[in-house]
């Protein structure tokens, strides 16, 4: 099962990172936690990762829309999108597929909700691509 929708570029990680931020911003999603896995697993275990990034991006409507249909939706918050560097050495930036994502609450009353964040993050990441460029293979 997939459970992401991502896009593929070629350029600078932290570029295509700010990219992805304010492509959110311009879709009201708002970065809650900003993780450096790369970072937190260099201090924590002495180990080097590639560059990922995990933000946490959080639509305050729509989550206050969902909450009220589904208390338990909190668990599912917020909506992760990661940047991560391919060995390639392009950068993939992937999104969680709220339908998928909401989709194990099995409340109908939150798909319309689903539909709309996906087509947000659909279009976040349209703007990333347009912005940076994609890869031949996205």
């Amino acid at each position: 099962m997939e459970y992401t929708i991502q896009t593929s570029v070629t350029g600078d990680f932290d570029d295509v990172v700010d990219t992805t931020i304010a492509a959110l911003e311009d879709e009201g999603f708002g970065v809650l936690c900003d993780i450096d896995i790369q970072a937190t697993l260099e201090e924590k275990l002495g180990e080097e990762f590639r560059q990922y990034r995990i933000l946490g991006a959080c639509n305050p409507p729509l989550a206050y829309e969902g909450l009220t249909e589904e208390i338990e939706l909190g668990a599912l918050l917020p909506c992760n999108v990661i940047v991560y560097e391919t060995d390639d050495g392009d950068i993939v930036v992937s999104a969680v597929d709220p339908k998928q994502l909401v989709g194990i609450a099995d409340n109908d009353a939150l798909d319309s909700i689903a539909t709309e964040v996906n087509e947000r993050f659909e279009r976040v990441l349209s703007a990333v691509t347009d912005e940076i460029g994609s890869t031949s293979g996205a």
